[in-house]
């Protein structure tokens, strides 16, 4: 199959996707599609099954089942890091960062080579001065331990990790859990930064009023099943869906 070439087809597209930890069947026939610059949250509750979506995505469950296309490509059985050298970005909701290395030295275990979309335009090519620029508190922390720095800290540099591998889409795993409103702001920052600049997110959020701030379209999730999907300014002005689906 061609890579996907035009704006009209979607950069992710997941269909009849299935996925289990063990025994337990946690996503049932999950079908979802994220275009090129577009930003798309996936809502739900907790343990809605959001972030088993990413991992299934990723290639990070032992077992799953159904179609995930990436650029037009079928993932299939393709390892996570091979999903990742093809451009799609993965911020897990845990962090995962190297807390030995310096703040540096985690963005350089994440850096790529820039890209290119295949109709011929330039992709993403972050530096450290463009992820410094987006979130300047790393630019004075690049000798820090990364093990020393504070919850909210770490997750601008989880993603800012991320973005040194230039991906064309990026899967966010609640990036707004537990942070402080100012790391809030600049992740908002970050994720309109990256739409301008023509990549695409995948937002798995719980947070509303976040994901209003910076979704084109959403998936309400509950149970490992697609409940509802629109627009987001659909989903913030149908108070029943949000009761039924969002609602603590």
């Amino acid at each position: 199959m061609s890579p996907v070439s035009d704006d009209s087809q979607p950069v992710l597209s997941v269909s009849g996707l299935d996925a289990w930890y063990g025994a337990a069947h946690i996503l049932h026939g999950l079908s979802l599609e994220v275009k090129r610059g577009e930003v798309v949250g996936l809502m739900g509750r907790n343990g809605a099954g959001k972030s088993t979506t990413l991992k299934a995505i990723m290639g990070l469950l032992a077992r799953r089942r159904g179609r995930v296309s990436f650029m037009g490509q079928e993932l299939g059985q393709r390892q996570s890091y091979e999903i990742a050298r093809m451009g799609l970005g993965y911020v897990p909701e845990e962090r995962r960062i190297f807390t030995e290395l310096t703040v540096r030295e985690n963005l350089i275990t994440g850096q790529q080579a820039g890209r290119t979309w295949p109709d011929g335009t330039p992709g993403l090519n972050w530096t450290f001065d463009s992820v410094f620029e987006l979130f300047p508190p790393l630019a004075d922390m690049q000798q820090r331990p990364a093990g020393s720095m504070s919850g909210g800290e770490q997750q601008m540099l989880a993603v800012a990790r991320t973005l040194m591998g230039n991906p064309y889409c990026l899967l966010l795993d609640e990036p707004s859990e537990g942070v402080a409103p100012l790391i809030v702001e600049q992740m908002a920052e970050m994720i309109l930064a990256l739409k301008a600049r023509g990549a695409s997110v995948l937002l798995s959020e719980q947070n509303i009023h976040f994901a209003q701030l910076v979704s084109d379209r959403a998936y309400v999730l509950e149970k490992g099943v697609i409940r509802y999907s629109g627009t987001m300014q659909e989903l913030a002005g149908d108070e029943a869906v949000r009761r039924e689906h969002l609602a603590l």
